[in-house]
């Protein structure tokens, strides 16, 4: 009898696809965990690395940088066209400030008083990361209070008034 090749392959090779599956499987995986883990990170520290970051004006020509305006204040209908945001004293500092963070949606919805911003700035900066404002606080108070105060209702109607009622009958 002579020795017949075996037909037979061991567990071992039987396993090796599966195992080479399984491992690239594991190292997709972990790609996409650090691809996640580097979006967040770079969400969660925007600001911080925002600040550290030349601004574009400081990197232009000295020609274009004392022509920011023509760059960043483009203002239609009494609106700032980047922003949505009404044209004002302090319209660039808010924009700097709240727009590196969020968007203009988020001011355009709300109407606080003064106080009521404040108290949002305060949240911002316990519980959000939002730096300090210094004197920029109250510039930035003051536009937002004006521009942004309490909006009137338009959800109900006003009651009605001086209506003869009568009772109606079966």
């Amino acid at each position: 009898m002579r020795n017949q090749p075996s037909h037979h392959h061991s567990a071992k090779e039987k396993n090796q696809p599966l195992l080479n599956t399984l491992f690239k499987s594991v190292a997709g995986l972990i790609g996409i965990v650090v691809l996640l883990v580097g979006l967040i990170l770079a969400l969660v520290f925007q600001p911080e690395i925002s600040a550290l970051m030349p601004t574009v004006s400081s990197e232009l020509s000295p020609a274009l940088a004392d022509n920011d305006t023509a760059l960043t204040d483009q203002i239609i209908d009494g609106k700032d066209v980047d922003t949505g945001l009404l044209a004002g004293d302090g319209l660039e500092i808010v924009k700097g400030n709240c727009t590196a963070c969020h968007s203009s949606a988020l001011i355009l919805q709300s109407g606080f008083t003064r106080e009521g911003w404040h108290e949002k700035i305060v949240w911002m900066q316990e519980t959000q990361g939002l730096w300090d404002l210094g004197g920029n606080e109250s510039i930035i108070l003051d536009y937002l209070a004006t521009n942004y105060g309490p909006k009137e209702s338009h959800g109900r109607r006003m009651p009605l008034t001086g209506i003869d009622w009568y009772e109606l009958k079966d």
